[in-house]
């Protein structure tokens, strides 16, 4: 009689143990980005909350300001993205000194990139705040704000940089500690600035461009310590800032037409008229809040991958990709039921007038049911950005953004409303962008092995 066949549960003990390591490496990874995602809006919430105070024209203006200096943050993003995926290619390859290197050329990126916006906002003021139609009483605490706010450009990107610099390490506590300490400092100036020395809303610019500089300053204290202890080369590198300078072009495209996409959102909103355009920002609202959970898987999808790639692992990237893509399904089904139990909170937190709850009521639905679908779609931009598939999500986005705006666009011909149009954005948009990054990951060409993608 032949011997029996070896039991095949060490096998099934392997991937199970194999599983909850990496499971154990995404929390690590994921809990601590999203704290840090989360505390960045706070400042902004801290600066609205105490120049609510001062009247309705400052808080006005400081939406205006706010509106034009996020945007310009926003798009400049592709800075923590890239430097993210080159420098987690070189922690796997072992190649630590070059890792920081890649890193430092980031942030020098990001110190020229900071100097021609400040060169371009402050004396553009007062036109851009004129073209977003501020009023007469407005229009002076926007342009104050703007251009002081204007002078921490060069800090805030320096923040976006080094905190790719540090994910790509492997490292999203220290953003996160970061991020805290930032808030606090910036709370205590703004009061300080605000009401102790009677700065208005100028004060309020002041303590925030004082806070970002000093966040700035702990993050190149953490990465300069870091270089000294590798023997990794600060000074500035013309070739290393133009090769992430050409990195960064394809996310910028990538982040440009998503701008686009929700600005064409927002604008179709107005059109509607007011109670669907008052309902549209309430969803929107929470739709970035949303947003932030699944970003915090992407971002540790960006650091793995990349990690796994530079280490040559191919069968481990596509291991992490496939439970990762499990985790965006699971947190996105998480918060589709989080939704639909908050929306009784929800419809009274933010509005008292029942015709916005009305129209609000059934575009939270179409929020929570398209939940998992946003889950995988975070998830799979985070590896392909982890991966340096940059070109590929650019021609992906462009190829969305030209799916949804003729849809969007013909909502209210077609006499649709505010439900309509989340659905052209949550169903139509979402799910172009899925079948765009599953079908690559699908064809495993992202899988590029490597300290450097060929």
């Amino acid at each position: 009689m032949s011997p029996p066949s070896p039991p095949a549960a060490p096998l099934a003990g392997d991937r199970r143990k194999r599983a909850r390591g990496q499971d154990r490496e995404i929390l690590a990874l994921a809990l601590p980005a999203f704290g840090a995602l989360v505390a960045e809006p706070l400042f902004l919430m801290a600066d609205s909350a105490m120049i609510g105070h001062l009247g309705t024209p400052q808080l006005a203006g400081l939406g205006i300001a706010a509106a034009l200096l996020t945007t310009a943050v926003n798009v400049f993003v592709f800075l923590a993205y890239a430097t993210t995926a080159s420098v987690a290619r070189s922690v796997g390859a072992g190649r630590l000194a070059t890792a920081i290197r890649q890193g430092m050329d980031g942030i020098w990126l990001a110190v020229v990139l900071g100097l021609l916006l400040v060169a371009a906002l402050v004396p553009a003021a007062p036109t851009l705040v004129d073209a977003f139609g501020a009023s007469a009483t407005a229009a002076p605490h926007a342009t104050d704000y703007l251009r002081i706010s204007a002078l921490g450009m060069p800090a805030m990107l320096i923040v976006l940089a080094a905190t790719g610099v540090l994910r790509g390490l492997q490292d999203t506590r220290t953003p996160l500690y970061v991020a805290i300490g930032g808030f606090s400092a910036n709370t205590v100036l703004n009061a300080l600035f605000i009401y102790g020395l009677d700065g208005g809303v100028a004060g309020s610019a002041w303590g925030t461009v004082l806070a970002q500089y000093g966040m700035a300053a702990v993050y190149l204290g953490v990465v300069v310590r870091g270089a000294r202890r590798h023997g990794a080369d600060l000074r500035p590198s013309r070739t290393g800032i133009l090769a992430n300078a050409r990195a960064g072009v394809p996310l910028l495209v990538r982040t440009l037409s998503l701008r686009a996409v929700l600005l064409i959102a927002t604008a179709v909103a107005a059109r509607l008229g007011d109670t669907d355009a008052a309902a549209h920002q309430i969803a929107l609202t929470l739709w970035t809040l949303l947003a932030f959970a699944l970003d915090a898987i992407a971002i540790a999808g960006q650091a793995i991958i990349g990690r796994l790639l530079g280490a040559g692992d191919t069968a481990g990237a596509r291991a992490a990709c496939r439970r990762m893509v499990g985790w965006g399904v699971a947190t996105g089904a998480l918060l589709a039921v989080l939704v639909v139990a908050a929306s009784p909170l929800v419809l009274r937190a933010f509005t008292g007038d029942q015709e916005v709850r009305d129209l609000l009521l059934p575009v939270l639905l179409v929020v929570a049911l398209t939940q998992p679908i946003a889950g995988v779609v975070f998830v799979l931009d985070g590896v392909l950005m982890g991966a340096g598939d940059g070109p590929y999500l650019a021609w992906a986005m462009l190829l969305t953004l030209a799916v949804f705006a003729p849809v969007a666009l013909l909502v209210p011909a077609a006499g649709g409303g505010i439900t309509a149009l989340w659905w052209a954005i949550a169903g139509l948009m979402m799910g172009t962008r899925l079948v765009t990054l599953a079908l690559r990951a699908r064809t495993g060409r992202w899988v590029v092995a490597g300290a450097v993608r060929a």
